[in-house]
C-alpha cells in the first residue's frame, strides 16, 4: 500500500507544482488568471532570494511497485508581517489531485505549514478561500482556523498592475 510524505519541494518538482496550479485554477473557474511559467516559478522559489516557500506531497508506492514517487498536492507559502502580531505566513495555495481528496493529505500539507510557521516564530497561518467552496471552509474550520469574515469582517483586496501603474504615474 502507498504512503504519502510531505516535503520541501525541490526545483525539479516545479513542472509538477505548475500543472497542479493550473488544475487549481481550473477548480476555482479562474484559469484565464494563470500567467506563471515554469522558469518563473524555478527563478521565483529557488533562486538566490526565494519570493515563496513550497511543500509538496509525493505519494510513495509501496515496495516491489514498479511507480516511482508521484506528487499529488503542494501548499505554496511565503512569510508575511502583522504590525498587531508580528510573522506570519500567508498560504497562497493548497491543493490536492483530486483523486487523491478524502485521504488527509490536505491536513498534511496544512500541519506541516504550521509547524513550519511555529519554527519561524510566526504567530499566524493566513490563507484565503473562495466563499463557494465549502468543504476547504470546513476543513479550515475543523482544524481550529477562525473565517475573518464572519466574526470581524474584513475583506479581501487587490491592486492589479494597471491600477499600479496608475497610482505610481507610469
Amino acid at each position: 500500500m502507498a504512503s504519502t510524505r510531505i516535503r520541501e519541494a525541490r526545483e525539479g518538482d516545479c513542472a509538477d507544482i505548475l500543472r497542479m496550479i493550473r488544475e487549481l485554477a481550473e477548480f476555482e473557474q479562474l484559469s484565464h488568471q494563470v500567467k506563471i511559467s515554469e522558469e518563473a516559478l524555478r527563478a521565483d522559489g529557488f533562486g538566490e532570494n526565494p519570493f515563496f516557500r513550497c511543500l509538496v506531497a509525493e505519494v510513495v508506492p509501496a515496495s516491489g511497485e514498479l511507480q516511482g514517487p508521484r506528487v499529488v498536492g503542494y501548499g505554496l507559502y511565503y512569510f508575511s508581517y502583522s504590525t498587531w502580531k508580528g510573522r506570519n505566513i500567508y498560504l497562497e495555495d493548497i491543493y490536492v489531485m483530486p483523486q487523491y481528496r478524502g485521504q488527509g493529505i490536505g491536513t498534511k500539507i496544512i500541519k506541516k505549514v504550521a509547524e513550519v510557521a511555529l519554527q519561524k516564530g510566526c504567530s499566524q497561518v493566513r490563507l484565503a478561500v473562495l466563499d463557494w467552496n465549502k468543504k476547504a471552509m470546513d476543513l479550515y474550520k475543523s482544524l481550529g482556523a477562525q473565517d475573518l469574515t464572519e466574526a470581524e469582517g474584513w475583506r479581501s483586496f487587490r491592486f492589479e498592475e494597471e491600477a499600479m501603474k496608475e497610482m505610481a504615474g507610469c
